[in-house]
């Protein structure tokens, strides 16, 4: 893969995160013998989702270019995004085997990994996902020097009657088989719910960075989200060293970005203001699309503007 945005000369940072606008990350990890990886959450790489309107700069190129594999939460058009995916060129896309099986009809490579057992593909009362078993996950699979797997969520609202519905986090970590390397819990679109903190026991005990939903692509948050402070309170259970805010601020309907004004900019520093609040040992790290965020060997981190 190409070398992470502002590497420079010199061994990669343990671990990079790009957040390109709404859930789309970029982790640039590197392995305790200095391999990196590059992985995409939810690729979306151009202007428009559906009729949804991006703020600001389309992502740049150099940012994604050279991903080994995508990581997929659900099929909702502004997560599943097919020109975006196809612009990665033929990588992985990892997701739950129903999504993975409607990929794989639209000419996309989708690897449908082994869910949690008893979360995914069930349905609860009312057609709810059902929610037990949030403590088995599957099985790691392996993409470069990295490792991912699922994790439960939660996000019943707004069933799609011509995609698969099934909803999904992924875990990541870098180092391969050795394992020894930082651990990334991309939560997806979720509500609170029993058992999340597991999530935790899932990753071996740490989550360096969580990339946590905590607004949506209007005013009002429908079911099956998380806000500012149910993303806090869930950070609270889980305790990630890091949480970066994402599914914020980027898209907007047609002439709603700033219906009411100001909606599109509250959710971030809302976020974090939580955190503090009921997750004082989280350090909140909010973004903005372009932005990145490295570890470093001192635990604070560096942000650095990648581009727009």
């Amino acid at each position: 893969m190409s070398a992470a945005p502002g590497t420079g000369p010199g061994p990669a940072p343990a671990l990079r995160v790009t957040w390109l606008g709404h859930s789309t990350a970029v982790l640039d990890l590197a392995g305790p013998d200095g391999r990196t990886t590059r992985l995409v959450t939810d690729p979306l790489l151009r202007r428009h989702a559906g009729v949804l309107r991006r703020r600001g700069d389309r992502p740049a190129a150099d940012a994604w270019r050279g991903a080994d594999a995508a990581l997929l939460s659900h099929l909702h058009h502004d997560h599943a995004e097919l020109g975006s995916l196809r612009l990665l060129g033929d990588v992985p896309v990892l997701t739950a085997p129903a999504n993975a099986r409607w990929l794989r009809g639209k000419g996309l490579r989708g690897v449908g990994l082994e869910p949690p057992a008893g979360s995914l593909g069930r349905t609860g009362p009312g057609g709810r996902p059902a929610q037990e078993g949030v403590a088995h996950g599957g099985a790691w699979y392996e993409v470069g020097g990295a490792r991912v797997r699922l994790v439960t969520a939660v996000h019943g609202d707004r069933p799609m009657p011509h995609r698969p519905n099934a909803a999904t986090g992924h875990l990541v970590r870098a180092g391969g088989d050795g394992g020894g390397g930082p651990t990334v819990w991309a939560v997806g679109d979720t509500e609170h719910f029993p058992g999340i903190g597991r999530v935790r026991e899932l990753a071996g005990g740490r989550v360096d960075v969580a990339l946590v939903p905590v607004s949506g692509w209007g005013p009002r948050l429908s079911g099956g989200h998380l806000g500012p402070g149910g993303a806090a309170e869930v950070c609270a259970r889980v305790r990630p060293r890091v949480a970066i805010p994402v599914h914020w601020g980027t898209l907007h309907v047609p002439g709603g970005e700033h219906l009411p004004r100001g909606w599109m900019d509250h959710a971030g520093e809302a976020f974090a203001a939580a955190v503090r609040r009921v997750a004082p040992e989280v350090r909140a790290v909010v973004l903005r699309p372009g932005e990145s965020w490295r570890d470093t060997p001192d635990g604070e981190g560096l942000v650095e503007h990648v581009f727009g």
